[in-house]
């Protein structure tokens, strides 16, 4: 094999080594704080150290690990400071989505909006947590596609990838009644959308993504160091 193929090949599995363990990572398949290890990594992947010390070098870059030299490579371990941060800019962002959509009129998201309200009442109301927390996902999902600007989008994915959101959604939806208050919040966006209410739809969307940050931080355990910072 020579030195291109050998290049390609190891970038390759670079890229699939990266999918999938930032997949894992965002589902919540690895614990925050878990460790990684670069030679674990290559053995489960059948790769040489190259693709796994690479892979592992662009999570840390997204955020999702934390690579201490001497010491070892972690999942992040977000602070309440650093998730407060980062929800103050998923409201900006997906504040901003609502307006863009609610400007576009009848296109093919609104359509996919119904459909996820339609099957959100129906989780909330048999109590399926699990998939209630998908459709969640997915609304703000096909929010963001539906602003239809590719530079909003990407901030989004980078940050919801700094977040591990599948993970952080459990926990909100999780806090008394907030399941149905999220569902309610959700109707209350569309109908403002399908008004094209650009101004009214991104402050509500606003307050729904400070809401569900107040329901996260109630439900995540403070610290010990947090506890002397607020005392």
């Amino acid at each position: 094999m020579n030195l291109s193929t050998s290049g390609s090949r190891n970038g390759s599995m670079q890229v699939t080594v990266t999918a999938e363990m930032r997949r894992r990572i965002i589902e919540g398949d690895i614990e925050p704080g878990a460790p990684l290890s670069e030679l674990a990594l290559a053995e489960e992947f059948g790769v040489s150290r190259t693709p796994a010390r690479e892979a592992l070098k662009q999570l840390a870059a997204e955020g999702l690990v934390e690579i201490r030299p001497r010491v070892g490579t972690f999942v992040t371990t977000p602070s309440r400071r650093e998730i407060t941060e980062l929800f103050e800019m998923k409201e900006l962002i997906e504040g901003a989505a609502a307006r863009l959509l609610a400007k576009r009129g009848r296109v093919a998201e609104i359509g996919l909006l119904e459909r996820n309200l339609r099957e959100a009442d129906e989780a909330v109301a048999r109590g399926d947590r699990k998939r209630h927390a998908e459709l969640v996902q997915e609304f703000h999902d096909v929010l963001i596609t539906g602003a239809d600007n590719s530079k909003l989008e990407g901030h989004y994915r980078m940050l919801m990838n700094q977040l591990a959101y599948g993970r952080l959604v459990k926990t909100s939806l999780s806090q008394p009644g907030r399941a149905l208050e999220s569902d309610r919040e959700h109707h209350l966006v569309l109908e403002l959308i399908l008004e094209k209410d650009a101004d009214s739809v991104e402050h509500v969307m606003r307050e729904h993504v400070r809401a569900s940050r107040r329901a996260l931080l109630a439900g995540l355990p403070t610290s010990r160091h947090e506890k002397t910072l607020s005392a």
